[in-house]
């Protein structure tokens, strides 16, 4: 097997892969047997099937195995390289015959649908196929460039895992198309570059090719966006070194700044640096949800567009303004999420901050996968912090099926994961960020072995001739306790870098039983020593319950707390209250005691929060403001479970923040 993380060439911090960690049992390592078993399998099973989804039958048309017209979104040939991606990945971490001989059917297709131009979009093959006028890049919202992005990516993995050269072939034409674009349409690329998948693309096929034109082909990508007048929405109407603060669609926001950030790890750029680092601590800090979603408004205007207001850019699926974060109508597009996980990881290999880190934990615990269904077949397209019942409009992207939108959207309790949707570019995404988080795990530098997200595992790495092969076994996300085991060193081992995260105060470390210096919230502790086999070390993070407020400024969620332990952040969902209590009704008091109690939902073992909660009179059913009675407070008995274990029992309202009862 290949390494799948090559040097990056001014990034300190080198991700570890499958070749060096894999999860051995414990939460991730569920994670990942839930997705080699029932979510990639039964992904392929609806776009596989006609009667459900056309994502495959598209291919089938184009290459000429079967009669029909395209159907379904202009982007659906992105989602399904997507799941290829996740398929390939799966072989990496468990060698399958039967699956990679599929994989190896199915990209043999792929490549043969590709024009000689390197040019590949089944919407226009099929249009060509049928003699029907058909022009490539005629709309920019075709997601041209968005497809080809992925199908590079897909087929630098299929290359790395399997050695085969069907798909990595079928990605240098794909570049070769984009550099001509590159080279002589520029306004073409430009107006085409929607949700720039092909901007991380690119640069992972120069590391898998070491060709170097095609970084200078990601360098292009930013002059020729530079060049072009385009809006808020596309994070085009800014030059990108001008940029100061993140603006509209969250994912091609999040997509972009990760390829900025290969970029960096390429060319060291340390103007792009900055401006990376700028952006990434504006979502942090004022845009993104506790939940670490991304991406607040479903859809609007951005005030930003002109200083004199002659012209307002269109935003959709967006960042909103500072502070600007409902809960009920958060949008939160999964795909974004993940996308900010993307830009996430390739800062903390640019910088080895800790901060980074913090944030893929956050959204990995909580946003990431609650977009899931527990049992690996349903999902989310957005991923709302409150659902209420009674709701006067419908909320955008209920849950749809197959290709048949629900004529009438579900009342606003009953919004509930899809097995599929039409618009399916989230589950394959979530598919293959799960299939490959083991990636996201370790890294190793000079300094010696970074381990930033905790979870059960084998490890063994080595630098220069120095390393050591480890076992670890950790109880995150319940538990606070986290052991390795030496098992194998070579000449002396290497120093291990433990990441302290930043919610966790009072971390205690002991090597064979004695105290070592921790650190503080948000550093890594080093430990620097001469390994031995059957060397342990032991790592311990406190996990109190903690109530969180918001920014003065965060106006939706003033006067509110929300309920954390550890990265877990917590929601009440009706089926977890009293006999004639309303989510409305709950609040909760400073200072309130919580017992973590163990609970099964859906067949998962996960910690709950039980406490004493403040039970207010109920709230006005009639007319927008009522006077406040003088009736007594009540007190009762509810259960907190993790946000991302709701909406598995069912319809049901649920709400992250609570109202503080002084």
């Amino acid at each position: 097997m290949k390494s799948s993380t090559a040097k990056r060439h001014h990034a300190p911090l080198t991700a570890l892969d499958a070749a060096n960690v894999v999860w051995a049992g414990g939460f991730w390592g569920g994670e990942l047997e839930r997705t080699r078993t029932v979510t990639v399998p039964g992904m392929w099973a609806s776009l596989s099937n006609p009667d459900v989804s056309p994502g495959w039958r598209n291919f089938l048309i184009a290459a000429g195995d079967a009669e029909g017209q395209h159907e379904g979104p202009p982007f659906l040939d992105g989602d399904l390289y997507k799941w290829l991606e996740a398929a390939i990945s799966l072989l990496e971490t468990s060698p399958d015959a039967a699956l990679e001989a599929s994989i190896n059917d199915i990209a043999t297709k792929i490549a043969s649908v590709q024009r000689g131009d390197g040019y590949l979009h089944t919407p226009t093959r099929i249009a060509e196929r049928n003699h029907e006028q058909a022009q490539a890049l005629a709309d920019r919202f075709n997601f041209e460039t968005y497809n080809l992005g992925h199908l590079i990516t897909a087929g630098v993995r299929h290359h790395r895992v399997t050695g085969s050269t069907v798909l990595l072939d079928a990605a240098e034409r794909a570049a070769g198309f984009l550099e001509d674009l590159a080279t002589n349409h520029t306004d073409q690329l430009a107006r085409s570059a929607i949700c720039p998948s092909h901007y991380m693309a690119v640069i992972e096929l120069y590391r898998a090719t070491g060709n170097e034109r095609y970084l200078r082909l990601a360098e292009s990508f930013v002059a020729v966006r530079d060049d072009f007048e385009g809006g808020d929405d596309n994070q085009d109407r800014v030059r990108v070194r001008e940029q100061k603060v993140v603006a509209g669609h969250a994912v091609r926001a999040n997509y972009l700044y990760a390829g900025l950030a290969d970029l960096v790890a390429e060319t060291g750029d340390p103007e792009l640096t900055d401006v990376l680092e700028r952006l990434w601590r504006d979502v942090v800090d004022t845009k993104l949800y506790i939940t670490g979603g991304c991406g607040a408004l479903y859809d609007g205007a951005s005030p930003d567009g002109n200083p004199e207001q002659g012209q307002i850019s269109r935003v959709h699926q967006a960042y909103g303004r500072p502070f600007q974060l409902p809960n009920t109508t958060a949008h939160n597009e999964s795909c974004a999420n993940i996308g900010m996980i993307f830009w996430s990881e390739r800062m903390l290999a640019l910088t080895g901050d800790a901060a980074y880190a913090d944030v893929i934990e956050r959204i990995a615990y909580n946003s990431l996968l609650a977009s899931i269904s527990l049992d690996g077949t349903r999902y989310f397209y957005t991923n709302p912090l409150r659902q209420v019942r009674e709701l006067p409009f419908p909320l955008r992207m209920p849950g749809e099926t197959a290709l048949r939108p629900v004529p009438e959207p579900p009342a606003s309790d009953e919004r509930v994961r899809a097995e599929y949707m039409s618009c399916f570019c989230c589950p394959p995404n979530i598919a293959r960020t799960l299939a490959q988080f083991h990636e996201r795990a370790m890294s190793t530098s000079s300094e010696g072995l970074w381990v930033h997200l905790y979870g059960s595992a084998n490890v063994q790495v080595e630098l220069e001739g120095r390393g050591f092969g480890l076992q670890e076994v950790s109880e995150q996300p319940w538990g606070e306790r986290i052991d390795f085991t030496v098992t194998s060193v070579t000449d002396g081992g290497i120093p291990l870098k433990l990441r302290i995260p930043g919610w966790s105060e009072g971390a205690t470390i002991t090597v064979n039983g004695e105290p070592a210096a921790a650190g503080e919230p948000g550093t890594y502790a080093t430990i620097d020593r001469e390994w031995q086999a059957g060397d342990t070390v032991s790592l311990a993070l406190p996990m109190p319950v903690k109530m969180v407020r918001g920014h003065r400024l965060a106006e939706e969620i003033s006067n509110q707390v929300a309920v954390t332990r550890g990265p877990v952040v917590y929601c009440l969902e009706s089926q977890d209250l009293p006999e004639g209590v309303l989510l409305e009704q709950v609040a909760l008091r400073r200072g309130t005691d919580f017992t973590p109690v163990e609970l099964d939902i859906d067949g998962r073992r996960i910690v709950a929060l039980e406490c004493e909660a403040v039970v207010l009179p109920p709230a006005a059913s009639q007319g927008l403001y009522a006077e406040v009675d003088g009736a007594e407070l009540a007190t009762a008995r509810v259960r907190l479970i993790p946000y991302f274990t709701w909406g598995n029992r069912g319809a049901s309202e649920m709400s992250v923040w609570l109202p503080l009862a002084w």
